[in-house]
């Protein structure tokens, strides 16, 4: 059988989502745990796919594998009980034929956390709008030989305690794409930058593309598929570790607003 899982993580603790030789990765950690339950043995004749890649230090809500198994039942039940604290699954589906994790996706969305709130999140709101629709986004990936152009369905910043949220929902992305409009946003938030020159920037590509905004802030937050999934249960290491982790991170915030400059009141 051809099972689909959802599944979480924290990235700061993986070199990167895709398996590399000698080093912590995502997919390896995955891949460990499918073969420690004997669901498969070699993971390409498993034909074991994730949705995308996640470079290091990023983070995944929602981020989707697949891979063939003749133990279906074990991998439901048993999965989130041997992977490590900081994956867990949260559904899972069986793959209708020809389904492919990457290449059946309608829609992907990111999150970046800006902690603290760079400045006006009513203009990066403004601003944000300007991604909407197809554009060639040159300036705010790395694009090496693709197609520099992609389709953004929709976008928009809004404030969540501490952090200013930016939220971007496309057909797909290019390499580093949501960090870099992440920092043009930024720019705006702190009155360096203004809506007109994101315009100018989506009509007239730079020589030299945005710097992306650091890693950490990222989460895929959700993948779209015309598959309905069956929710899974966390298991109590994982929601133990989760539990730890957003404590931390409200506390980190709590400090970083406090320590962040005070907001300049008009004259």
């Amino acid at each position: 059988m051809n099972l689909t899982f959802r599944f979480s993580y924290f990235g700061d603790r993986f070199f990167g989502s895709q398996m590399q030789p000698g080093l912590r990765t995502v997919e390896g950690e995955f891949i460990a745990a499918c073969r420690r339950l004997h669901l498969f043995g070699d993971w390409r004749e498993a034909r074991f796919v994730t949705a995308g890649r996640t470079d290091r230090g990023v983070h995944a809500r929602d981020q989707v594998c697949s891979f063939r198994t003749e133990m279906p039942d074990r991998a439901v039940q048993a999965l989130n009980h041997v992977l490590p604290e900081d994956i867990w699954c949260t559904a899972w589906a069986e793959a209708p034929e020809g389904f492919h994790p990457r290449y059946s996706a309608v829609s992907r969305t990111y999150r970046y956390y800006f902690c603290p709130i760079p400045g006006d999140a009513v203009a990066m709101h403004e601003a944000a709008q300007e991604f909407v629709g197809r554009h060639d986004f040159s300036s705010f990936a790395r694009v090496g030989d693709r197609n520099p152009e992609r389709r953004v369905l929709d976008a928009r910043v809004f404030e969540d305690g501490p952090f200013a949220v930016f939220e971007v929902t496309g057909e797909s992305f290019l390499w580093n794409m949501v960090r870099c409009m992440a920092t043009a946003l930024e720019r705006v938030g702190r009155g360096e930058a203004d809506t007109e020159e994101i315009a100018r920037l989506l009509t007239e590509p730079a020589e030299q593309r945005l710097p992306a905004a650091p890693p950490e802030g990222l989460v895929l937050w959700d993948i779209g598929y015309e598959v309905p999934f069956v929710p899974l249960p966390i298991d109590e290491k994982s929601r133990r570790y989760l539990t730890d982790r957003r404590r931390h991170h409200t506390l980190m915030a709590e400090v970083s607003a406090l320590l962040a400059p005070a907001k300049k009141q008009p004259a």
